[in-house]
Parts: C-alpha cells; structure tokens; sequence
C-alpha cells in the first residue's frame, strides 16, 4: 500500500468502529460518512445491503441486548484498500462475542464491504433491564 493510502484506510477502520457505538439517532449520519451508499455487509446471520440497513440492523441489536460497546481487540491489520479488525462487543462487564471483519475501502476513505465472521458466538442471551426470560 502506498503511504497516503494508510492513514486512509485507517481513518475509515476509526469511522467504523466509532460507527458501532453511536446512538441510533445519529447512525445514519455517521454511516453516510462511513460507507458508500450500497455497502454490502456479509455475516454469517445474513447479507445486508446499504447504509439504512446497517443502522436498522445495530438499532435492532440494542434492542434485543441493551446498551452495548464495540472495540477494536487489537491494532488494524491493513494492506492495500483492506483492514482487518479483531473486535469485542461488551454488554455491561460482560464479552458477548468476538470476530473479525474484513473491510474493503474504496478511493474515498469509504467502506464499500464488510465481510464479518464471527470468533466467538454469543452463548446466551444478555438481558436488559425489565426483560423477562422466556
């Protein structure tokens, strides 16, 4: 990767986690500046196609686990247009799940696809306050 393509390639890996962890009020917002318009985001729960879907898709995670917190495990691996990112999602004290997401980055800084796999699943479900087991 050329020099002026690193610091690129990790301003969009800092927008993309910093993505994860805005309020759903302010998502669409920070997606549009974030990915392309038709980003595609590949994980083993399904395909999702565009920045709306992405933000639909974290506002419905917040509401099935309650607040959570998304961060990088380790430092970005990166070449070319192409970072990897190891990362945590944390549910009060708790680790939820590990993965790692393989971004595509287009001449824009942009994200244009996400492929996600997940490290370590979920094993149970977390509960926010007043939800009930069933």
């Amino acid at each position: 990767m050329t020099e002026t393509g690193v610091p690129r390639v990790a301003d969009a890996v800092a927008r993309y986690v910093r993505f994860w962890n805005t309020a759903p009020a302010e998502q669409r917002r920070s997606g549009s500046e974030t990915f392309v318009g038709d980003v595609t985001y590949v994980a083993p729960a399904g395909v999702l196609t565009g920045v709306d879907a992405l933000a639909d898709f974290t506002e419905q995670f917040a509401g099935h686990v309650g607040a959570y917190r998304f961060r990088a495990r380790t430092e970005p691996d990166m070449h070319h247009d192409h970072a990897r990112v190891q990362w945590e999602i944390r549910v009060g004290d708790t680790s939820f799940a590990e993965g790692t997401d393989v971004l595509t980055v287009d001449n824009d800084g942009r994200i244009a696809s996400v492929a996600t796999f997940l490290d370590r699943a979920p094993r149970t479900r977390p509960h926010h306050e007043g939800q009930q087991d069933q």
